[in-house]
C-alpha cells in the first residue's frame, strides 16, 4: 500500500453529499422535505437507503444537480460505487429504476483471496462484484468494453462510509471503532462513577451480533440505548437476551415502551436522557439519540488525518479513517469526462455535520475533512 498525499471527500465531490436526513450539502439541490409531495413520502418519514422512496427522492434530485451545470444534458446512464452487495445493491437497482435509467455498479471490498469477480445481471443493470478495490480500474474499462459511456448524461453515485473512506476490507475497522467508542464514551459519561466497563463491553458485543439485528433493526441509536439501560442496572443482560429470543419481547418499541413504564426507577438525570430518547422514537425519529450522534461526530474526526504526512501507509490504514485512492481517481477521472457525481451516506446528520458551535471553532462536515489517501502501489 501506497500514501497519495491528504485530500478531502470534497476534492472529487464538491457539496454534492447528502447524509441520512437527505438534506443536500449543496444548498441549490432540493431536500426531503421540497420532495415530498413529488416522491409521494408523507411529512415525518425519512425513508432509508434501501427503500423504493429513498430511491426517488435521490433520483430528483440526480436530474436537480444535473441542471445546474448542464441544463441540456439530460441523465441517461448511472454509475454506481459502493461496498455491500445487499444494501447498496438494492439501492443501485431501486436508484436506477426510479431514474428510468441503465446502470452499472462496482461493489467493492477486499479479502485475502486470490483476486476474483462476480458479475450479476439485473433488471436495472449489471453488478460487478470485487474483492479488490484496485478492480475499479478493470470495471471502468468494462464500461468502455460495453459501449456504456460516462460522460455528461451519466450520474456516478459513490457511497461514502466504507467505500470513499474507510474501505470494506481494509480500513473500515476505523470505522467501527470510532462508533464504539461513542456508545462507549456517551454511556460512561451518563452513567459516571456507576459505569461498569466490562458490563458495557459485554452488552455491546452481544447486542451487536447479527441475531439480534432483527430487534435493534441494526440500529446503532437503539444499541446505545440499551447499553445505556442495561448499565443502570434497570435491566440485566442474559433475561433481557432470553426474552428476545423467546420472542417475550419483538422489538425495540416495545422494549423502550417497557423502560418507559419503569423510568421512575432511573435516576434522575437518565430518566430524562430516557424521556428525550423515548419521545423522538415515539415521532419516528430514526436516530433519537442525539448525545451518542454527537460523540460519534467526534470520534470519526478525531481518527481523520490526524497522523504525521510521514507516515507509514500501513499505520494510516491501522489507525485513520482514510479516502480509498482507488475510488478517488476513478472519481476524478470521470468527473473530467463531465460525468455527476453525487455522493450518499447512510451516517445520521448528527454524526457527520459539526454544530454551530464547533463549525464556529473550524470543524467541517466529514466530506470537507481532510485525511490521508492511502491505495494501492502503482
Amino acid at each position: 500500500m501506497q500514501t497519495y498525499g491528504r485530500t478531502s471527500v470534497h476534492e472529487f465531490l464538491g457539496d454534492m453529499v447528502v447524509y441520512r436526513n437527505l438534506t443536500p450539502m449543496d444548498t441549490r439541490l432540493p431536500s426531503l422535505d421540497a420532495l415530498r409531495a413529488e416522491a409521494g413520502i408523507p411529512a415525518g418519514v425519512t425513508p432509508r437507503k434501501s427503500e423504493k422512496d429513498y430511491a426517488r427522492v435521490i433520483a430528483a434530485m440526480l436530474r436537480a444537480a444535473r441542471a445546474l451545470d448542464a441544463p441540456h444534458s439530460s441523465l441517461a446512464r448511472l454509475v454506481y460505487v459502493g461496498d455491500t452487495r445487499l444494501n447498496d445493491g438494492t439501492a443501485f437497482v431501486n436508484i436506477c429504476k426510479a431514474s428510468r435509467c441503465p446502470g452499472m455498479a462496482f461493489i467493492g471490498s477486499e479479502n485475502d483471496a486470490p483476486p476474483e469477480v462476480e458479475m450479476l445481471e439485473q433488471d436495472a443493470g449489471a453488478l460487478y462484484i470485487a474483492n479488490r478495490w484496485s478492480m475499479l480500474a478493470d470495471f471502468d474499462a468494462l464500461c468502455d468494453e460495453y459501449d456504456f459511456r460516462i460522460d455528461r448524461r451519466t450520474a456516478v453515485i459513490v457511497d461514502l462510509d466504507k467505500t470513499a473512506l474507510g474501505a470494506r476490507g481494509r480500513n473500515a475497522h476505523v470505522i467501527d471503532r470510532a462508533r464504539v467508542s461513542a456508545v462507549r464514551r456517551t454511556v460512561g459519561d451518563l452513567l459516571g462513577d456507576t459505569f461498569d466497563a466490562q458490563r458495557f463491553q459485554m452488552a455491546y458485543d452481544t447486542l451487536n451480533q447479527t441475531e439480534f439485528h432483527p430487534f435493534t433493526t441494526d440500529n446503532q441509536d437503539y444499541l446505545a440505548y440499551m447499553c445505556l439501560i442495561i448499565g443502570s442496572g434497570l435491566y440485566r443482560l442474559t433475561p433481557l437476551v432470553d426474552d428476545i429470543r423467546q420472542e417475550l419481547l419483538e422489538s425495540f418499541a416495545q422494549f423502550i415502551s417497557e423502560v418507559d413504564a419503569r423510568a421512575a426507577d432511573l435516576p434522575a438525570d437518565l430518566r430524562a436522557i430516557h424521556n428525550n430518547v423515548y419521545t423522538r422514537v415515539q415521532q419516528g425519529d430514526p436516530t433519537p439519540f442525539k448525545a451518542f450522534r454527537r460523540n460519534e461526530y467526534g470520534e470519526t474526526i478525531g481518527r481523520m488525518g490526524f497522523r504525521s504526512n510521514d507516515a507509514p501507509a500501513a499505520d494510516l490504514l491501522e489507525n485513520e479513517i482514510v479516502i480509498t485512492q482507488e475510488v478517488r481517481e476513478i472519481a476524478l477521472k470521470w468527473k473530467k469526462q463531465g460525468a455527476l457525481l453525487f455522493g450518499l451516506s447512510d451516517k445520521p446528520d448528527e454524526a457527520s455535520i459539526p454544530t454551530g458551535e464547533l463549525a464556529a471553532r473550524g470543524y467541517k462536515p466529514i466530506h470537507r475533512t481532510e485525511t490521508h489517501a492511502v491505495g494501492e502501489k502503482r
